[in-house]
């Protein structure tokens, strides 16, 4: 063998030694690198390098997902209504009997009218043990609310709310009503008058104003879509049809929830 094969031998022998004598090292190092530390790696595929997810405590693996959150043990609630008045007059009581269940003492309902874009709060109650409540509200002017009653919810039970319609509170109209041989005239807030249309006249109601009408147990709800009536103490000048829906003889009074 000639001196350049000598020469390659030592380096070759040389090489395998260094490479045999830093690996231990290497392992070492890589031991005494604390549990999660990011700089420690895993071999990845082919041979290369993957770091380590520093949340996983393990080199190489990924945590695991955040576990779904349950589902809410409370209970759902219901309400079961016994009784509403919804057609008082003025200085008259609206009464509403019910119960929540699941029954447990102690809720607090709550009956509400729709104000605008918000539910007012105009009385209050507590259950007793068998759910039971009762709600007694007296309204200090006629209207035509939009109801419900309510229970914001406990440790146990979920919030619930329930509807009662429309609740109309009345006060007392004199009225009278026109149409035949004033047919195809116009009316003072747009349109002509015909044998079906529905409204009333009020002298100061804006056009367009809705109220509740109530005759004898019948119900209507109109527009105001005239001017009048300008006789005597008359406040509503009713149109032929609306004195039909309403069975309305002639002069006399109604319930309006305006």
């Amino acid at each position: 063998m000639g001196p350049m094969n000598h020469t390659r031998g030592a380096l070759a022998a040389a090489g395998a030694v260094s490479i045999a004598a830093v690996a231990p090292a290497m392992a070492q190092t890589a031991a005494q690198r604390p549990a999660g530390d990011p700089a420690r790696v895993a071999t990845g595929k082919g041979g290369a390098e993957a770091p380590g997810d520093p949340r996983s405590g393990a080199p190489g693996l990924m945590a695991t997902k955040p576990a779904r959150p349950t589902k809410s043990t409370k209970n759902r609630g219901w309400f079961s209504i016994r009784s509403a008045r919804r057609n008082v007059t003025l200085g008259d009581r609206t009464l509403v009997k019910g119960s929540l269940r699941p029954a447990r003492a102690g809720r607090r309902v709550q009956l509400q009218v729709r104000a605008g874009d918000t539910w007012k709060t105009v009385a209050r109650d507590v259950t007793d043990r068998r759910g039971a409540w009762r709600l007694r509200y007296t309204a200090d002017r006629p209207s035509a609310s939009r109801t419900r009653v309510a229970f914001a919810g406990d440790a146990r039970t979920r919030a619930v709310a329930r509807s009662l319609g429309t609740v109309n509170v009345f006060r007392r109209a004199l009225a009278s009503w026109y149409g035949p041989g004033l047919y195809g005239g116009r009316l003072a807030c747009g349109g002509r008058l015909s044998p079906g249309t529905l409204g009333v006249a009020h002298k100061a109601l804006p056009c367009g104003t809705k109220l509740t009408l109530r005759h004898q147990g019948r119900s209507v709800r109109v527009a105001v879509v005239d001017r009048g009536p300008y006789v005597g103490s008359r406040e509503f000048d009713l149109t032929s049809a609306t004195r039909n829906r309403l069975g309305f003889a002639g002069t006399g009074t109604v319930l309006s929830t305006k």
